[in-house]
């Protein structure tokens, strides 16, 4: 399913496909506004978002054999909660 697909899903209980579209972007963007300032979000039987700090390392190129460092670098997580796994399966 792809964004498309979850505003039509959404146009369905709103009034407006309009109205489900700025819901979904207001959604996204408060999550990706939160995790920015290092918050965690938790979502009851859903999951919760966090920030997840990955140490700098060694690695190597794939191609050439070459050994090279990896950044240091910040990355979303998400943990579904248990409620949601147990629906999925």
């Amino acid at each position: 399913m792809k964004k498309a697909d979850l505003i039509n899903e959404l146009a369905k209980v709103t009034s407006t496909k309009k109205e489900a579209a700025m819901t979904m972007e207001i959604f996204l963007n408060l999550i990706k506004k939160t995790l920015k300032k290092r918050e965690d979000i938790f979502i009851s039987g859903f999951g919760t978002f966090t920030i997840v700090k990955r140490k700098a390392r060694k690695g190597r190129n794939p191609k050439t054999g070459e050994a090279i460092r990896i950044a240091a670098k910040v990355i979303p997580k998400f943990k579904p909660a248990k409620a949601f796994k147990a629906a999925v399966q």
